[in-house]
């Protein structure tokens, strides 16, 4: 009787296991779908400017202000604001063809939901750090971007709370001269681009890609310290809620870059590839 006990122990235990299992299943039941889907695309409009003031010999200054709007349902493209950002920073020269920066950035954000009851605004923080890699190649130049981000977000319903996340993002870019054999003023110029965004965090479970936006720009270099582009721009990416859904959108985005320099002539140093 006692060897049948005993044999019967593991028995019971594989049961009260399996039993528990299934019940735990049954109250978090599996959220993720059979295939992944993809919403419906979204229109934007951003208007970014980028702004490298330089401070010193080897120092600049990071300020960029971005406006970013999203349609609805009578207006594609740029129905309402959706979010305002603010990104500064200290950026160090290091040579002709790399450069480093560190800096924060508050970006408000706002809700735009017509059918939620929540807060119309909320604030977002971030710390951020940036190396920049400018590689000439004949007419064209090259650039590699590495951007790591400290993110603190959060949603727009009452209660709500931050949560923190690090994305890693990396961004390989070209620009090619149209009617000049180089990057000089009055030359007109193609950017295409591709930055993947990751992001990391207890928040993050199944959905490590944020987003891969594919973008190309057409520019114009009014002179060495101003240029004006636009383009357009499709994204995708897994949302935070669930990994197997997919957020898409089309957006159109245009861009001032400016980089005034007020020192001494002779204490300027040559042109450098500081651009965003």
């Amino acid at each position: 009787m006692q060897k049948s006990l005993r044999n019967l122990k593991p028995s019971l235990f594989i049961a009260f296991f399996c039993l528990s299992f299934v019940a735990i299943s049954q109250e978090d039941p599996q959220v993720l779908p059979e295939e992944s889907k993809f919403k419906e695309p979204i229109t934007k409009y951003w208007l970014n400017t980028y702004g490298n003031i330089r401070i010193s010999k080897r120092l600049f200054w990071v300020a960029q202000t971005h406006f970013r709007f999203q349609e609805t349902e009578e207006t594609p493209f740029v129905g309402q604001i959706g979010q305002i950002y603010n990104r500064h920073a200290i950026g160090y020269i290091v040579s002709k063809k790399f450069n480093v920066a560190v800096g924060g950035v508050v970006r408000f954000n706002f809700n735009t939901d017509p059918d939620s009851d929540g807060k119309g605004m909320v604030p977002e923080w971030r710390i951020w750090q940036q190396y920049q890699f400018a590689m000439p190649v004949s007419r064209l130049m090259f650039y590699h971007r590495i951007r790591i981000e400290n993110r603190w977000s959060k949603g727009f319903e009452e209660g709500d709370d931050y949560i923190y996340r690090t994305r890693w993002r990396y961004m390989f870019r070209v620009k090619i001269p149209i009617n000049k054999p180089k990057l000089e003023p009055k030359a007109f110029y193609i950017g295409p681009e591709a930055e993947v965004i990751m992001q990391s965090g207890k928040e993050v479970v199944d959905s490590p890609l944020e987003d891969l936006r594919l973008h190309t720009s057409f520019g114009y270099i009014l002179t060495p310290r101003l240029t004006v582009a636009a383009g357009i721009m499709y994204n995708f990416g897994q949302t935070l809620e669930n990994g197997g859904i997919y957020k898409q959108g089309w957006t159109i985005r245009t861009h001032l870059y400016f980089s005034p320099d007020f020192r001494k002539v002779r204490n300027k140093l040559p042109s450098i590839h500081t651009e965003d």
